[in-house]
């Protein structure tokens, strides 16, 4: 459905893309969706209300968060078979001893639940939920990066936090993403996250993204970084899929796994 297609829509129809970019990309402001739909905020706050009250999605400041991110969803992961094959995938960049920096959600989740047991890493997080799931990982040492949390993304956020990636410099920065686009880099709509993330990736030697092919060509507004500034992207398709042929055109250096 093309921008032109999602004026005029019907509540429902209406409700129904909520609950789709939301799905897709995690978590979505009340900004960017009034501006995608064509309606005012309070349109959507109603529509969100309505949609949180039938327990499909969660409530967060500023907007509305997927109920497969929550700490105790039995929900379905959207696109779960492709975030598999992901994680799958991303298990080729490890090796023993390896220093990882790794971010939050659902993609995250599986990767971390496929790593080895008999893998000696040092991780380190700044989101709890990928702390918890690493302790069931019998040589993984893992190190959380603490300070305020933050509602939207789950990740801490706070001064501490810059001060603690200043003094690291991982093998390896392991991220998911809300968005991917040639000209766009990988973007999120949440100031603080954009922020940390900026961190991350200086505190790392090298940056896989991993994201289904479906948030290719996707925007957000806040930019993250540039994909020249990127090592890998890992998607569930294959590295010649016709989707990612002009992003190996545009930046022939990234690495398509």
């Amino acid at each position: 459905m093309n921008d032109n297609e999602l004026v005029n829509l019907t509540k429902e129809e209406r409700k129904n893309h909520i609950l789709k970019e939301i799905n897709l990309h995690t978590r979505v402001s009340f900004e960017t969706l009034s501006a995608k739909l064509s309606v005012s905020e309070d349109t959507i706050r109603r529509d969100i209300n309505e949609l949180e009250s039938e327990s499909l999605l969660i409530k967060v400041k500023g907007g509305a968060m997927t109920k497969a991110y929550h700490h105790s969803s039995s929900n379905p992961t959207y696109a779960g078979e492709a975030k598999q094959i992901i994680a799958q995938k991303t298990l080729g960049l490890l090796h023993d001893g390896m220093v990882l920096l790794i971010g939050g959600g659902t993609t995250i989740r599986e990767f971390i639940r496929l790593i080895p047991n008999d893998l000696n890493l040092t991780i380190f997080t700044v989101t709890v939920l990928s702390a918890v799931e690493l302790l069931d990982k019998p040589n993984v040492k893992t190190i959380m990066i603490g300070g305020s949390i933050s509602s939207y993304s789950q990740m801490c956020v706070s001064g501490d936090v810059y001060n603690q990636l200043a003094n690291i410099k991982a093998d390896l920065l392991i991220l998911g993403t809300n968005a991917l686009d040639i000209e766009g880099g990988f973007s999120d709509s949440d100031w603080e996250t954009v922020q940390v993330k900026k961190a991350m990736i200086q505190a790392s030697e090298k940056t896989a993204i991993l994201t289904i092919s479906e948030k290719l060509d996707t925007v957000l507004k806040m930019k993250i970084a540039n994909l020249s500034e990127v090592n890998y992207v890992v998607t569930e398709v294959g590295a010649d899929h016709e989707k990612l042929k002009s992003y190996k055109k545009a930046v022939p250096d990234l690495v398509f796994i």
